[in-house]
């Protein structure tokens, strides 16, 4: 029987430098599940999507990415970009892991190598954030410069906590923007001191969604703006809100939608999956459905194909 072709394309600068360790772990069991393995490990920043926008269609049967989010986005970019279809496997072995948290992953790196290397999958939305893609979130204002603004070696020392130390770091320099936003269901001009686009159960590791509100692959967003706070009521309201998974507050707008333009924004930076992105003064991020065909813990069996806790 003729073994199956996979790319396994390594940060091995994500998180703690996990798979300095594990590297031969994984390549073990993914050739124990009957694939021939080809090890390409990045080494700069965007070599990942180079990588995977080079591969040609039917060169591999799959691809896994081991890294963080930002290693993920890249290579998602990347197949996005040269329109190849492949499955892709995902060893989250960075320092958040937000997105691998809300599929079930496991953050064991041998236990996510062996989930990888099965034959569960489902299909996942994408999203397009001007010429670049995402595959989880798009975000401004507070706590968005945490994603890239905390050093490697502090997230790689303190975890989780790195982000939350920086966001609180960012709190007496919030400043809200005046932004436009038009969608089909509706039109909103605000100041805003946040704003998320997501496809995912939660945004930053601070704003968690309740699971009934959010479906992976439904072609729609996720839309969470916060307002400017008029008064110190408003703001701790605000906090409640958010601390409580309750998005329905004053000051705090969700709702879905396939497709938004954000104008007025060429000022204000964003994060995609933790990565710096330039703001524009006319943005348009539209849902791309089922676009991701991604390994995991579940398949197409999950209920009404929402990833959900058992």
């Amino acid at each position: 029987m003729e073994e199956k072709r996979l790319l396994l394309i390594v940060n091995p600068f994500s998180g703690k430098a996990k798979m300095v360790t594990t590297l031969m772990a994984v390549t073990q069991i993914l050739s124990d599940n009957g694939f021939e393995v080809t090890v390409y490990p990045t080494k700069k920043a965007a070599d990942a999507t180079l990588r995977a926008e080079s591969v040609k269609e039917g060169e591999f049967d799959r691809i896994v990415v081991c890294g963080g989010d930002g290693t993920l986005n890249e290579v998602i970019t990347g197949l996005m970009r040269s329109g190849v279809k492949c499955k892709i496997g995902y060893i989250p072995a960075g320092t958040l892991n937000e997105w691998s948290q809300g599929l079930k992953i496991p953050r064991s790196i041998p236990e996510a190598a062996k989930i990888a290397a099965g034959d569960k999958d489902i299909r996942l939305d994408i999203g397009k954030f001007a010429d670049r893609y995402f595959s989880y979130t798009a975000s401004f204002g507070a706590f968005t410069e945490v994603s890239y603004s905390a050093p490697q070696e502090v997230k790689n020392v303190l975890g989780q906590a790195a982000y939350f130390i920086e966001g609180i770091k960012s709190l007496g320099n919030i400043k809200p923007v005046h932004l436009k936003l038009e969608c089909e269901e509706k039109t909103i001009e605000d100041d805003f001191l946040f704003g998320a686009v997501s496809n995912s159960m939660s945004v930053g590791g601070i704003v968690k969604f309740k699971e009934n509100l959010v479906k992976l692959n439904d072609g729609f967003f996720e839309v969470m703006l916060i307002k400017n706070p008029k008064n110190i009521l408003q703001f701790q309201n605000i906090l409640d809100g958010i601390l409580r998974a309750d998005l329905n507050r004053e000051q705090i707008e969700f709702f879905h939608t396939k497709r938004i333009t954000i104008t007025g924004g060429r000022a204000v930076p964003w994060t995609l999956d933790g990565e710096f992105a330039p703001g524009r003064d006319e943005l348009v991020i539209e849902n791309v459905p089922s676009a991701l065909w991604l390994v995991s813990p579940f398949g197409e069996d999950t209920p009404q194909n929402n990833i959900e806790s058992e």
